[in-house]
């Protein structure tokens, strides 16, 4: 394409795209999204009890309800309070047939767990399960 400057003299476009510029921006949206990806993952730390029977399921596409060793009761990864529960349920879970997941650190008092349940089947759920882990090592049988 050409254009015609205010002198009379015709000139061609620059039809090349400097794609140096966008590739520093890439560089650098990539070193971010490496650099805050293992962050925004971080879990709540709970020491699950060990068992010998363990179903394998992927706790990502669940509804996972923890409770931390110092008692703190988490919603995802979100510190909720035992009374809010059942609105966070109602809110976010549509099936009332849904399994709702349950980690407890194996040093929770089981008053902590039994009161966390109460609350979930008063908001109408009854599908809870208890996750564990397997054993590291076989028992020894005495």
């Amino acid at each position: 394409m050409a254009f015609t400057t205010s002198q009379g003299r015709t000139t061609t476009s620059l039809s090349e795209i400097n794609v140096t510029p966008l590739v520093d921006v890439m560089l650098v949206l990539l070193v971010i999204f490496m650099v805050t990806a293992p962050i925004l993952q971080t879990g709540i730390d709970v020491q699950l009890p060990e068992t010998k029977s363990v179903q394998d399921v992927n706790p990502q596409e669940r509804i996972v309800i923890s409770i931390s060793r110092e008692g703190l009761l988490y919603y995802g990864s979100q510190e909720v309070n035992l009374f809010a529960l059942g609105d966070h349920l109602n809110r976010d879970v549509k099936n009332r047939k849904e399994s709702i997941f349950l980690r407890a650190d194996k040093d929770v008092k089981w008053n902590s767990i039994v009161s966390v349940i109460d609350e979930i089947r008063g908001a109408g759920y009854s599908e809870i399960k208890l996750v564990t882990k397997p054993f590291s090592q076989p028992r020894r049988r005495q």
